[in-house]
């Protein structure tokens, strides 16, 4: 039986039911008492201090705008709340920003550059004038300069400023720039990682990937990118290449005054070269000042030496880039040919650039060459107007060695794109008569299939008449017309029995195609090859391969007849003597020299053209000279060349017509080719050769 209890005092609160048999509980039911946990713990002990800080709006006890303003322990939690925050973010920033693999293509693309025999600067290839150079070759001075006015603390700030970071930031949200504030490990990601644009994030981004390379890279790595990817003016990428177009000379040769002013460049080469205007000038020298004071208040040069520097360093005016042009684009081409198969550059490789080409072009030959081309096209226009449209001459010198020295590949490579110093176009026609009186030398000659060599000298007689037919051990050579094959001479002139010295010295072709068939058209094509000449330029066997009906380059040409001045042995030609990248050595394979002949074959063969030298231009050259040359004629009158040797030198001049706008197929001379007497090649070359000694 229930029994309800409800005290008058507790009227209104519930009555409670008691049981006689005591608390009753629920079916089933095991309930523990209750333990607080440790979160409700800590809960109550944060409550407080939330109800604390929770803003009472409006704060009671405060009269107007009182009201409504946190208290200082608000604020100061806020503070503390966005320290917190702000450091957590920059952490987790720190931590997902990664220094780029991939380096800005551009910022870190280099020139080469090309030079002279004498060493003097030739030609420049490439979008970006810019060279790397190593720390260390750079003085102490200089650097010192570039610090002072960019970056003091370089060497002990985290990569960043913080101060400058603040103003940089406040600029690009109040001003829309992001000038200043960057230190020069900054400014290098931005030269090599990031891109120029301008904006709050690109700030942030290189600001994280700063303070990371500066963890990972060394200040002077850093110091060193930064010196050869920053913008100098005048096109110039790097101190070297600053200090080449300012002063002339390689950086490792400036003083701490030259530094000062390329130093004041790095602000802006627009309003600091001095050589723009007079306000340019103004601020140059101010600044070149400033840097020079800051360089003494920083320790780095004494006050005695900044005394010294008391006149502005005046750079040289902007003068010409050596770009290519005209003759030296030709050049440039053969020269990175070379360089490429035989330094083994890869294209990729080249294209980024930092080569110095030390090319073997001598300068003053290649003027003499151009210029005496130049002149013989200027007289073939005079006499010839019409012809003279279609005309077109390659000349190429090359030394004993294998030295390409000059060539002469078209009016300008801008406007004519191939080299004619290098083109296989026309035939070598009696030029080619050399090599098959060499083989026959060196070879001896063969009057029957199985018969022994019988030896040949230049006293042998053979018949010089014109039309001979061409005979072979069985009889007459026949061609596949069923027509006797025979050769014919200049004119269609008969000289009759005839030494073969004379015969070369005056040009006669017919011994010439007999001689060829007994020293047997293989070993006259082996000679022409061990000489110089390409086996793609030479042809079939056939006895017109004795006349020159090969189609080799002036290059190859007057490589060949230096194998006959060297003695017989002979170099491939090369252009390349030497290769650098930044400084450093790069592997370069020079070709060898081989035997190409005896040496006494050489002898009589120069001998021989010595006598077609005087014959054909007596009294050009003293007694004394060592020359040695030979027209070279077809005769479809199709081509005309002359080939010689003056001392250790060698130069070929071929001269011929194309209307490239009908045809490939080569034109008749049509008498500008000159005379016998004055041929135009021979007047080519003896300019290019001159002074004959």
């Amino acid at each position: 039986m229930l029994r309800i209890s409800c005290p008058r005092a507790a009227r209104g609160q519930g009555c409670a039911v008691a049981s006689p048999t005591g608390p009753q509980r629920g079916r089933g039911s095991r309930r523990k008492p209750s333990q607080p946990s440790k979160l409700s713990g800590l809960a109550a002990r944060l409550v407080p201090l939330a109800r604390r800080l929770r803003p009472a709006y409006p704060r009671p006890g405060r009269v107007g705008w009182r009201r409504w303003a946190p208290s200082w322990r608000q604020w100061l939690g806020g503070i503390a709340l966005s320290i917190g925050l702000s450091g957590s973010l920059l952490v987790i920033a720190y931590a997902a920003t990664d220094i780029p693999q991939n380096l800005n293509t551009y910022a870190t693309q280099q020139d080469n550059v090309y030079f002279w025999s004498d060493g003097t600067p030739m030609a420049r290839t490439g979008w970006v004038r810019r060279q790397a150079m190593p720390l260390k070759d750079i003085p102490e001075d200089v650097r010192s300069a570039v610090l002072a006015a960019e970056n003091e603390s370089f060497y002990t700030d985290p990569g960043i400023s913080a101060k400058g970071l603040a103003r940089a930031l406040v600029r690009t949200v109040g001003q829309g720039d992001t000038q200043g504030g960057s230190t020069i490990t900054q400014q290098y990601v931005k030269n090599v990682y990031l891109t120029q644009n301008r904006s709050v994030t690109r700030k942030f981004t290189e600001a994280m990937i700063a303070l990371k390379l500066d963890n990972r890279m060394s200040k002077d790595k850093i110091l060193e990118g930064y010196l050869n990817t920053s913008w100098f003016g005048r096109g110039t990428y790097g101190l070297q290449r600053a200090s080449q177009a300012y002063y002339g000379k390689d950086v490792s040769h400036l003083d701490a005054s030259e530094g000062a002013m390329l130093a004041s460049l790095l602000k802006g080469a627009g309003l600091f070269d001095p050589t723009l205007s007079k306000a340019n000038h103004k601020r140059a020298e101010e600044r070149w000042s400033w840097i020079l004071d800051r360089m003494v208040e920083y320790g780095k040069i004494s006050a005695a030496q900044r005394a010294k520097y008391t006149k502005f360093p005046e750079p040289i005016k902007q003068g010409g880039t050596y770009d290519t042009g005209k003759q030296s684009d030709y050049l440039v081409e053969l020269a990175t040919q070379f360089a490429k198969k035989s330094g083994h550059i890869s294209d990729r490789d080249f294209d980024l650039g930092g080569y110095q080409i030390y090319t073997t072009f001598d300068r003053k030959r290649e003027t003499a060459l151009t210029d005496a081309v130049a002149e013989a096209r200027k007289q073939t226009k005079k006499d010839h107007p019409q012809e003279a449209q279609a005309a077109h001459y390659g000349a190429a010198s090359i030394a004993a060695d294998g030295r390409v020295l000059a060539v002469y590949g078209g009016p300008d490579h801008r406007e004519q794109g191939y080299n004619e110093s290098n083109a296989t176009t026309v035939p070598a026609g009696s030029a080619f008569l050399p090599f098959v009186y060499a083989a026959a030398l060196e070879n001896g000659v063969r009057k029957t299939r199985e018969g022994a060599a019988t030896p040949v000298t230049p006293d042998s007689l053979y018949n010089g008449d014109d039309g001979v037919p061409v005979s072979t051990p069985e009889g007459p050579y026949w061609d596949r017309g069923g027509k006797k094959v025979a050769a014919h001479n200049e004119g269609n002139r008969n000289y009759g029995q005839i030494s073969l010295r004379s015969a070369l010295a005056q040009n006669v072709n017919t011994p010439f195609m007999q001689l060829g068939m007994d020293a047997g058209l293989d070993k006259v094509r082996k000679t022409a090859e061990a000489s110089g000449l390409l086996s793609s330029s030479i042809g079939p066997q056939v006895p017109g391969l004795s006349l020159g009906s090969a189609t080799p380059s002036a290059i190859r040409m007057a490589s060949s007849y230096a194998t006959f001045a060297a003695g017989g042995t002979h170099i491939e030609p090369y252009s390349v003597r030497r290769i650098t990248r930044n400084g450093a050595g790069v592997r370069l394979d020079k070709p060898a020299p081989h035997r190409a002949m005896r040496a006494e074959v050489a002898r009589q063969v120069t001998e021989a053209l010595s006598d077609s030298f005087r014959t054909g231009h007596p009294g050009a050259a003293p007694p004394s000279a060592q020359v040695a040359g030979k027209r070279g004629a077809t005769l479809d009158d199709k081509a005309a060349w002359y080939v010689g040797s003056n001392r250790s030198v060698s130069t070929a001049v071929v001269l011929y017509r194309i209307d490239l706008t009908k045809s490939l197929e080569p034109l008749p001379l049509e008498g500008i080719g000159g005379t016998p007497a004055a041929d135009v090649p021979y007047g080519i070359w003896s300019g290019a050769m001159s002074p004959l000694r």
